[in-house]
């Protein structure tokens, strides 16, 4: 079991998350996030006592930039960049302040503003972190998989997949079956950056970026902001959040292992093991033997950076057996009316991925999904068992060059719907409804230090 005290998401927020078009700025993305999260939460920036905000694109201390606009307390703010993984970073860090003891409320904030296209460096006088990565994968494909194309990351992703194909079986059209299934789930997420509800016809016909990715098999780039706050059991019972407070029973993070490296396996060099070694470390922390308590697990938000990554972790979780991914997408286990729903909110193929918000918004999602909150995205089911606190929401984040975080959601035993909560205090139930905040919402948690000189220049 993993040591440290029990540890509860109270609050979350989000942005729409939108085309990378240079519209807002990331300290306003970030105010708004951050202001849904405490009406959601109740509570004002004075009960935050530190704070962890994930970006990649930007500079340094843009973290405190966003965050005082809502008050300048003297908390510790640490920016954080970890890939694709860095919204779940920051959340790691958040998780762990409050789990041993440091503090008793602590905020996660993610934010990004991206150019449009391909993921790029921005600093092109030195190799970047990951060439190690894209060095093996093309070693990879001289050796057994043939020549790929395409920009890196799909490129990468791409391997892994066909090695999938080659090893287990499954083809191209599984992919589209993803895709399809991500783009259809996005149609009921207000918060989604497309809602067109490709079919698979669709997803095949798409542009193709590699051997076996379509356009509509990517995530695009995207700007948007993200928030989590984590307390304590203290602090919820203290604050009366016993109506929506969320357990994070157990989060692991973990990155690579030599197999990525040394194994010539296309699917490890995109993490397959990484996930594999951080979720039977989440499991075991919440208590299962080995290999046990996925059947346990109702929603699921996956990160499908591209549909092939969503194949090759289903097995990597432990949703199903390491040959059996294709064949869990045959049967629809991965939607409504199927065993898990993965990705209801559209997944990053669809819903977009700002790199420092989407780790965020995977555990916004979660979280309101076992509040019950999601409206037309709920998935079904997940309180129909003997045990109170029903099924698990499973996170998983995950960036190359490498780190995963992969998180357990569950409602705690005292969870006891009914009064007022984070809908009544905004005004709207925001976990399946997108608005603006003004300057009135802010107003209402913001600090008592609060600077109107930088309060002035945030445009909501």
């Amino acid at each position: 079991m993993a040591k440290g005290r029990r540890t509860f998401i109270v609050g979350g927020g989000c942005t729409a998350f939108i085309k990378p078009r240079g519209l807002r700025s990331t300290e306003d993305m970030g105010l708004e996030a951050a202001t849904k999260a405490l009406l959601d939460a109740g509570i004002t920036y004075d009960a935050v006592e530190t704070a962890y905000v994930g970006y990649c694109y930007g500079d340094s201390t843009c973290g405190q930039r966003a965050l005082y606009s809502l008050g300048l307390t003297h908390i510790p703010i640490a920016n954080v960049n970890n890939n694709c993984s860095t919204g779940s970073t920051a959340l790691y860090q958040a998780n762990l302040a409050v789990k041993h003891g440091q503090v008793e409320c602590a905020l996660a904030l993610g934010f990004e503003k991206m150019k449009p296209g391909s993921l790029g460096t921005n600093f092109p006088d030195r190799v970047p972190p990951i060439a190690l990565l894209h060095e093996r994968t093309e070693t990879v494909e001289q050796e057994s998989l043939g020549e790929n194309h395409g920009p890196g990351a799909p490129r990468m992703f791409s391997n892994g997949a066909k090695e999938y194909f080659q090893k287990y079986g499954g083809s191209i059209e599984h992919l589209a079956q993803i895709a399809s299934k991500n783009h259809k789930h996005s149609v009921n997420n207000p918060y989604s950056q497309f809602r067109d509800g490709w079919s698979v016809e669709q997803v095949l016909k798409a542009p193709k970026i590699t051997n076996e990715l379509t356009k509509f098999m990517c995530s695009p780039t995207s700007d948007g902001s993200a928030c989590i706050i984590v307390a304590s059991e203290d602090f919820v019972h203290a604050h009366h959040l016993e109506n929506q407070a969320i357990e994070i029973v157990s989060q692991a993070m973990a990155t690579d292992g030599p197999e990525a490296f040394e194994s010539s396996s296309a699917m490890e060099v995109v993490g397959y093991q990484m996930t594999k070694v951080c979720a039977d470390k989440v499991f075991k922390d919440a208590g299962f033997a080995d290999g046990q308590g996925r059947d346990q697990v109702g929603v699921v938000e996956l990160h499908d950076c591209f549909a092939a990554n969503e194949l090759i972790m289903y097995p990597a979780l432990g949703l199903c057996g390491v040959d059996e991914a294709h064949k869990l997408v045959e049967r629809g286990d991965n939607t409504y009316g199927g065993k898990f729903v993965v990705n209801p909110s559209g997944g990053l193929e669809a819903k977009g991925h700002p790199l420092g918000a989407t780790g965020l918004g995977m555990h916004f999602y979660i979280a309101m999904q076992l509040r019950e909150w999601a409206g037309p995205m709920q998935a079904p089911g997940l309180f129909d068992i003997a045990d109170s606190r029903g099924k698990y929401g499973l996170v998983h984040n995950v960036g190359l060059g490498g780190a995963v975080v992969v998180s357990l959601l569950r409602r705690p035993e005292f969870y006891r719907p009914g009064g007022e909560d984070g809908r009544k205090r905004l005004g709207y139930n925001h976990a399946h409804e997108c608005r603006p905040v003004t300057i009135k919402d802010v107003d209402r948690v913001k600090s008592k230090k609060h600077s109107p000189f930088v309060l002035q220049h945030a445009k909501l």
